[in-house]
């Protein structure tokens, strides 16, 4: 079994018990109104295209909705969405939630104001590429918001979450530092804001590493040109070797560098 299929199965098992997590429910007002606060000071004033990669639930994704931006969620696990699909018609809100892998969105080539995601990167088994294809998602002047961490508090338990998720290039997590040197490359502005000190996000006190990445894209400079096809593209940063363009819908390709 791939790592992608073993992590599409790990959370399609999960989807009934997500929520339980503080900072993927929102159930505790205090929680939800910490997460509301984040959101709504990195979004833009007027209605936006949110894209949420990786939603889970959508619990996060009703935020911004809630808001009055246009969100689209995506996630791997077809369990996770179907619960996602009920939560805006439940507020009386729209949204569109898809069933997709985060480095392949079924989205086509729309572009969006703000991507957003949560909790994702580490899950994923070439995050350096699809941060890449994101930000190639992402409007000149657009907005990437990337909440992750070292997602293992000291003494619990390393094994891995899932079959062959011990494997992933970021398993278990990646610091602010790590995650900023793979981003800044690809954008115009970025900055990082430190959020383990933040109880109310997470429903406790943590001690482990966890960060917002703020990052702005006047104009994407991953990329390089639009071609139909002529071979791979240069290497990205903290990725060894030349990566695979990121092919769009339309069939052009981007090379990213």
């Amino acid at each position: 079994m791939t790592n992608t299929a073993a992590i599409a199965q790990y959370w399609d098992a999960a989807a009934p018990r997500f929520d339980d997590e503080p900072d993927h429910g929102l159930r505790a007002p205090e929680t939800r109104d910490a997460w509301a606060n984040l959101l709504n000071c990195r979004l833009p004033s007027r209605s936006a295209d949110v894209l949420d990669m990786g939603c889970g639930t959508g619990s996060l994704s009703r935020l911004p909705a809630e808001a009055g931006h246009r969100v689209t969620g995506v996630d791997l696990s077809s369990r996770t969405v179907a619960y996602a699909r009920t939560k805006p018609t439940a507020a009386g809100l729209a949204g569109r939630f898809l069933v997709g892998a985060a480095a392949a969105p079924p989205i086509g080539d729309q572009r969006y104001d703000v991507l957003l995601s949560h909790r994702l990167l580490w899950t994923l088994p070439d995050p350096h590429t699809a941060l890449a294809g994101w930000i190639a998602r992402v409007r000149p002047g657009g907005t990437l918001v990337l909440v992750e961490g070292r997602w293992r508090e000291a003494g619990q338990s390393r094994t891995p979450y899932a079959a062959g998720a011990g494997t992933l290039p970021w398993a278990g997590g990646i610091g602010a530092a790590e995650l900023a040197a793979a981003v800044r490359p690809l954008v115009t502005e970025l900055r990082v804001e430190p959020l383990s000190g933040q109880a109310a996000l997470w429903g406790r006190p943590v001690t482990d590493e966890r960060c917002a990445v703020i990052a702005r894209v006047y104009r994407p400079r991953c990329l390089a040109w639009l071609f139909a096809g002529h071979g791979d593209g240069p290497a990205l940063p903290g990725r060894p070797g030349p990566m695979t363009p990121v092919r769009l819908a339309s069939g052009s390709c981007l090379i990213l560098v």
